[in-house]
């Protein structure tokens, strides 16, 4: 049970415990010119009253025209969504821990897992993670238990936030994180096949990669297995209505970041990951897998198959300690892939890779500023302009453009690059905006 202290008495007996005599010493990390002077409240107003406040302040904000990707994607949510997920059977429904009570929860992540094999080309799926992050770190943790070995290769193109996570997560382990450096935006083929050593778990590539660039990975999974080892590929899930999918090329597990399924951009958050693998691996996935069946009349029903997490079992034998997923999340996910539909899912993808392209063109037609890409992208690609490019981005959110991301942080010597995003919700005349502020700018 957890204790909350009520009584001066048992306040003086917590801060005791934790060498203080008094609640202000807590705040001692924090400067001075920081702490609040006072909270003096302005007197209530009624709902009325405050909404138009409200809304007066939301008007003040400014609105940018966003070419920021990097990981989450300004796309477009069918208004469905937020009807069939803002109903209270889903929208205050918790972890489903009895499934006789829970069958509409159940079903609904059930085909969820089905929806992601469908897209991905694997065979199963779990009913989801917390972002693509750790589920990309939690396909390193598997592909570890799986050969029983102790490196994992990865390429430097696979999303740099992605990368930080599973480098955290091998930190305090006695495993051997070998980064490829990039070549030209691309994964580097010939190092990343020269890494291939006989204790080598997984190779980990991302498809488009971070700088936009798609590839067909056959020739790497293929290896991989010739070494042993496995293939993980981090996916965006929208542009895999016109590419071919991982499965298809030979991925072992495969991971991705919702969010761009159905879920709003949020400052951020929350979103959710997912992952699929092939049936062998199946007892080695994380978190929870929902399963079909028929009860004692012979009605068809849904369980928790697989609960191979430490709260479920013995902690030494989990496979994972995620503690929750994002079904909530999840369900926006299943809901924005059932409304578009097969085809629908196949014209957005082509609209993102299409306005794309047209901006490439366009922006890439500007003196001194280079399209880095070589080969084919999907809605995101990477220029290199003469100057440093998070100055160039700075001066261009004044014209109420976000012009893209800067990889001076995260890519030693690409300060004057940056990778430029285009969804569905992109315009021509946006995009034109866009290649004559540049332009300007530059």
């Amino acid at each position: 049970m957890s204790y909350c202290p009520n009584t001066p008495e048992q306040i003086r007996e917590m801060l005791a415990v934790i060498g203080k005599t008094a609640v202000d010493e807590l705040f001692e990390p924090i400067p001075r010119g920081l702490r609040a002077k006072s909270f003096n409240l302005p007197a209530g107003v009624s709902e009325q009253e405050l909404l138009v406040q409200l809304q007066e302040m939301a008007a003040c904000n400014r609105h940018l025209i966003n070419f920021i990707g990097g990981g989450y994607y300004d796309h477009h949510i069918p208004a469905v969504v937020d009807h069939l997920t803002g109903r209270a059977e889903f929208y205050t429904a918790y972890t489903p821990y009895q499934p006789e009570c829970s069958q509409g929860t159940l079903q609904a992540l059930f085909e969820y897992q089905t929806a992601i094999c469908r897209l991905t080309g694997m065979e199963v799926s779990n009913a989801s993670l917390y972002d693509g992050g750790t589920a990309l770190a939690e396909a390193a943790m598997m592909a570890l238990r799986i050969t029983g070995r102790n490196r994992i290769v990865i390429d430097a193109s696979v999303n740099p936030f992605a990368r930080q996570i599973v480098t955290t997560y091998m930190k305090n382990l006695a495993v051997e994180l070998v980064e490829i450096p990039t070549s030209s935006g691309s994964a580097d083929r010939s190092a990343l096949t020269e890494a291939l050593t006989d204790d080598v778990a997984a190779v980990m590539v991302q498809n488009p990669n971070f700088f936009g660039s798609i590839e067909d990975l056959t020739a790497i999974a293929h290896a991989a297995h010739a070494k042993g080892a496995l293939l993980v590929t981090s996916v965006y899930p929208i542009s895999l209505g016109l590419i071919k999918s991982p499965g298809e090329m030979g991925a072992d597990i495969v991971v991705g970041d919702g969010q761009s399924l159905g879920n709003p951009l949020a400052f951020g958050g929350p979103s959710f990951g997912f992952i699929a693998t092939t049936k062998k691996y199946i007892r080695n996935l994380p978190g929870r897998i929902i399963g079909e069946t028929i009860d004692r009349e012979g009605r068809r029903g849904f369980v928790l198959t697989l609960q191979a997490r430490e709260q479920h079992i013995k902690r030494h034998k989990a496979t994972s300690n995620i503690c929750s997923n994002q079904s909530l999340c999840a369900l926006r996910g299943l809901i924005f892939l059932a409304a578009v539909g097969r085809e629908g899912l196949v014209e957005l993808a082509q609209l993102n890779r299409d306005k794309a392209e047209y901006a490439k063109d366009r922006l890439g037609s500007i003196k001194g500023v280079r399209v880095l890409n070589r080969g084919a992208t999907f809605n995101e690609f990477t220029l290199e302009l003469p100057r440093d490019a998070a100055e160039v981005v700075h001066t261009l959110l004044d014209k109420g453009l976000a012009a893209g991301m800067p990889l001076g942080e995260y890519y030693a010597g690409m300060a004057n690059c940056m990778v430029v995003t285009v969804t569905e919700r992109r315009s021509r005349g946006e995009i034109d905006a866009l290649a004559d502020a540049l332009e300007a700018a530059l």
